[in-house]
């Protein structure tokens, strides 16, 4: 039997994720650090540290496993304005796929249309199914409840993470465009305060 509604081709996503490092007092001010953007089954499309555009007040080191020379030019960091050029052309006219996807766009400084987006915190059954209907769920939860796979053992990094997001999305493609098919948007709302990385 045909699919009713089909889904996009593979070739049409990116699973998108970022890694951000702090700046300003106490380092509470997200400034990337790390991207990493791979097609649908997975594979590197780009990745890359990202040297700051402002001074390092706290690298996150525990959770980003990111030290201060991994941000150089000696070691391969490139500049924010190059990688976000970068990036932007590579997603556009595609549908991105990831975790907490405002978070990432805010970072890169770039807009995508909302309806190009299939953000996994946001999509309504994942958060039902943990009985979390009105909070958003942290991927590492998300991907051990849904597929009993663990993530962010040691670090977060980026290319994991875009690489679970787009498995936990394929897990529920087929509904998830046949709500989108339907004119049901299947997803709540990303935070108001980072609509402007939205078109």
């Amino acid at each position: 039997m045909a699919q009713k509604f089909p889904i996009p081709p593979p070739e049409k996503y990116l699973g998108l994720s970022t890694t951000s490092v702090g700046c300003g007092p106490g380092g509470g001010t997200p400034m990337i650090a790390r991207v990493s953007l791979v097609d649908y089954r997975g594979q590197i499309i780009f990745t890359a540290y990202v040297l700051p555009t402002n001074p390092v007040t706290d690298y996150r080191t525990n959770s980003t496993g990111i030290q201060a020379s991994d941000l150089t030019p000696e070691a391969g960091a490139k500049p924010w304005k190059d990688v976000q050029q970068c990036v932007a052309q590579l997603i556009r006219d595609k549908i991105i796929v990831g975790h907490t996807l405002w978070q990432d766009l805010s970072v890169l400084g770039i807009r995508h249309p909302a309806v190009a987006t299939r953000d996994v915190a946001l999509y309504q059954p994942f958060r039902i199914a943990l009985r979390s209907p009105n909070h958003v769920v942290g991927l590492q939860t998300l991907m051990w409840h849904l597929m009993r796979r663990r993530v962010q053992d040691n670090h977060v990094c980026p290319l994991e993470n875009a690489r679970a997001s787009l498995d936990l999305y394929r897990s529920h493609a087929a509904e998830w465009e046949g709500s989108i098919a339907n004119g049901q948007w299947p997803s709540h709302l990303p935070p108001s305060t980072f609509s402007r990385c939205y078109q």
